[in-house]
């Protein structure tokens, strides 16, 4: 890509989009287009097809996807079906009808098999049944890899796919109905604390393993591959270090401050026993996260309480 490169960043609001978009300016692309969803209603055909038409975009990133954790994917199923689908289907396609030079498809690790052997590797799609709480999203996810794949295949397309771990930082969501489990934490420990509550219940044991990877580290990673890497296999991207639920909350716990108890709620899923992805062909290209977990969570901290007053309760 060239600094010039008119370059379409779809879901630029959200907290992948956003670091993408930040990484691009801040390497001096200054070629922009971006549309909020108000705009530009990813979902209609239409709309996304006279988009292209009229813009013409060289290079798309789409990092536009509904998002949400445990109980939203297991909540509105049909909903993370059909809506990322469409998403998908619409940019994907119409990336080709209009010649995008080099589109990349950003993914989910819930792709992988729910008892796939760990840490995660990319030749393990498709191996295994997948975890039931997610299944749809992860369904749909697996359906966009398939889309660049056949679409390098049957028209020469140089669309790419990235699977990123689970990710937090500047812009996520912090709604505890349909956060996912970093920021859900920040967000019930920064509240308990405030409101001097004794106890905070999380869901689950605390026992299953997570791996988590910034959101500036993954926008860093994405812009390296859509200047390095233009091959057709999927590639995982992460920090290829897992922590435990538990630890991960006594983290985050010490970060805000919170002095009370922690008590575990184990009618609740637990999801996946453990997600670490295997990241060694990213690493052997050149590439390694920046972030370290205890730093990347402080600043995220520091990013919901400067949009606390979004979450009062």
């Amino acid at each position: 890509m060239e600094k010039h490169d008119k370059i379409f960043v779809a879901g630029h609001r959200g907290m992948v989009g956003s670091a993408i978009v930040r990484r691009l300016q801040t390497e001096g692309y200054t070629n922009l287009v971006l549309r909020t969803s108000k705009e530009l209603d990813l979902r209609d055909q239409t709309a996304v097809t006279d988009f292209f038409a009229n813009e013409r975009p060289e290079y798309v990133f789409l990092a536009a996807a509904k998002v949400g954790g445990i109980m939203a994917n297991n909540t509105y199923r049909a909903d993370f079906l059909y809506e990322n689908l469409q998403i998908q289907n619409n940019v994907i396609h119409n990336a080709y009808l209009t010649g995008v030079k080099k589109l990349m498809f950003l993914g989910s690790s819930c792709i992988y098999p729910k008892m796939a052997s760990q840490p995660l590797q990319e030749e393990s799609l498709l191996t295994g049944t997948l975890e039931e709480t997610n299944e749809p999203y992860a369904i749909a996810k697996i359906a966009g890899i398939k889309m660049c794949e056949s679409y390098r295949r049957q028209y020469g397309c140089n669309f790419i796919a990235v699977m990123p771990t689970n990710l937090y930082g500047p812009n996520d969501n912090y709604d505890l109905q349909n956060s996912h489990v970093l920021p859900a934490m920040i967000r019930k420990f920064h509240e308990a604390k405030i409101n001097d509550k004794a106890i905070v219940e999380l869901w689950g044991t605390g026992a299953p393993l997570r791996e988590f990877l910034h959101a500036d580290d993954l926008a860093d990673a994405c812009l390296f591959l859509m200047q390095n890497y233009d091959e057709e296999p999927f590639l995982n991207i992460g920090v290829g270090i897992d922590i435990s639920i538990k630890n991960l909350a006594e983290l985050i716990q010490q970060i805000v401050g919170y002095e009370g108890g922690i008590e575990w709620n184990t009618s609740k899923p637990n999801g996946t026993p453990r997600k670490l992805m295997d990241v060694s062909k990213l690493h052997n290209m050149g590439w390694k996260h920046q972030y370290s977990l205890e730093n990347g969570i402080k600043a995220a901290y520091q990013d919901f309480l400067s949009k606390e007053v979004e979450y009062s309760v």
